[in-house]
């Protein structure tokens, strides 16, 4: 795969560049990532944040994560799509939210979490990692 990948937002109002491939590719199944993608589960690149670069207004979300942590997200205040998620304290890796990229062939999780939340009726690939909660 060639870097750097374009990715917008629905509206276009805020674009992207991914110039370095992704740590790790995850499908989160945590209620909440349902409810953030509207299905089974979220897909994650993970990425170091120098690796990615931001044009366009972009608004603020957070909420208490299990772990203690804050869950931070990133989103264009028009179309409401999520472009990422960050821990704010630790910034130097974001949570990409990779489906809204030019090119998706990077889109094949190594690692699903939050398998104990998992819909029943999806069945993981065999030799993929696996965790009960986050990694």
């Amino acid at each position: 795969m060639e870097y750097p990948i374009e990715g917008a937002c629905q509206c276009g109002n805020v674009h992207y560049q991914l110039l370095a491939k992704p740590l790790m590719v995850v499908a989160c199944h945590c209620k909440e990532c349902q409810k953030l993608s509207t299905s089974a589960f979220s897909i994650t690149a993970i990425v170091k944040a120098e690796d990615v670069v931001f044009e366009g207004e972009m608004k603020e979300w957070r909420r208490p994560a299990e772990s203690g942590n804050i869950s931070g997200a990133m989103f264009c205040p028009t179309c409401g799509n999520r472009l990422y998620h960050f821990n704010p304290a630790d910034m130097s890796t974001l949570k990409l939210k990779p489906s809204n990229l030019s090119n998706t062939d990077l889109i094949q999780p190594t690692v699903h979490a939050w398998v104990s939340e998992k819909q029943d009726w999806y069945t993981i690939p065999e030799g993929v990692k696996t965790f009960d909660k986050q990694p």
